[in-house]
């Protein structure tokens, strides 16, 4: 009776283990495999449409003057082989000033497109990659900023390099904040002088378990557990490694951290974590109603002023 109670309990054990593994990969082709679908926890679309006529007038012609600019192509590759690319956009000013836009999550450069006429007209040469898995750029797996951090060091050196750019912002949404957070805390070079992060999540780890919660209904332990081990196997990183708070506590640049505080995608109290958390000097900016990466669209002449005034101070310092 004992032998056969030991054999069931095995059993039960490898079904076990086996359905975690499953449940792991699923997740992992669902979150971390390049260019899979995936529904995202969405919020409200009331949220994001409280633009005034003046606001959507300035984002309109942004949009417009973006794609009528023309774009130099230019690659690199990274650390561990990946050819990536960029699109850049050169001031005719040549005042040698550069800004990095990093995109979000499962899309690309161009996504960022919107914010590049008002660092032209700062006298600014912008430079939109496509993140590692996206775009252009190769890589079968999405690295939520943490290796993307390391593929940004590289950006800014070949901008240095190449470019002579001598006083760089770094400036990222979403899953592309997150990633010039986790840049903060690696050791940069004298030209980047602050940063600005809009809508991040304080970490991989916590993110994926709100998003677990919301659309599956399902706690985090032990899938998101499972899943960070695949991910170690497949990508090379886990989810509790990749984490912007502990990389934002070793920043010392000037640092701008901007919210909704009606952001279900990643939820606005990060953004108090992450200010929280932050060394150097920082600045925290809770916009009213505005949803997921929504305050450029929703309060677009007042964001444009908040950036310039940041900006400016950061290059003065």
């Amino acid at each position: 009776m004992k032998k056969k109670l030991i054999i069931i309990f095995s059993a039960l054990v490898v079904v076990l283990i086996a359905g975690l593994i499953f449940a792991g990969n699923y997740f992992y082709n669902q979150g971390i495999k390049r260019g899979t679908d995936i529904e995202l926890h969405s919020e409200s679309a009331a949220v994001n449409a409280l633009a005034s006529e003046k606001d959507t007038s300035m984002l309109d012609e942004a949009k417009a003057w973006y794609d009528k600019q023309e774009k130099k192509t230019i690659g690199m590759e990274s650390f561990d082989g990946l050819k990536l690319q960029a699109k850049l956009i050169e001031n005719p000013a040549k005042e040698h000033k550069l800004v990095i836009l990093a995109h979000g999550f499962r899309k690309n450069g161009d996504d960022m497109g919107k914010y590049a006429k008002m660092y032209h007209d700062m006298g600014f040469d912008i430079l939109l990659p496509d993140a590692r898995g996206h775009g252009k750029s190769e890589g079968d797996y999405i690295g939520y900023g943490w290796h993307d951090r390391l593929d940004y060091k590289d950006w800014i050196a070949k901008m240095v390099d190449a470019y002579g750019e001598k006083q760089i912002i770094l400036h990222g949404n979403s899953m592309g904040a997150a990633t010039v957070l986790m840049t903060s805390g690696e050791k940069l070079p004298g030209q980047v002088k602050g940063i600005i992060a809009d809508s991040a999540y304080s970490g991989v780890k916590a993110e994926l378990a709100h998003q677990l919660k919301y659309i599956y209904h399902l706690p985090s332990f032990p899938l998101l557990d499972v899943t960070s081990v695949i991910t170690k196997v497949r990508a090379g990183f886990t989810f509790g490694e990749a984490s912007a708070i502990e990389q934002v506590k070793k920043n010392k640049l000037p640092l701008l951290i901007i919210h909704g505080d009606a952001d279900d995608l990643v939820p606005t109290r990060m953004g108090h974590e992450l200010y929280e958390a932050a060394g150097g000097d920082k600045d925290l900016w809770i916009v009213p109603d505005a949803g997921h990466t929504k305050a450029f669209d929703n309060v677009t002449v007042a964001y444009a002023e908040k950036i310039k005034e940041f900006v400016q101070k950061a290059l003065a310092e």
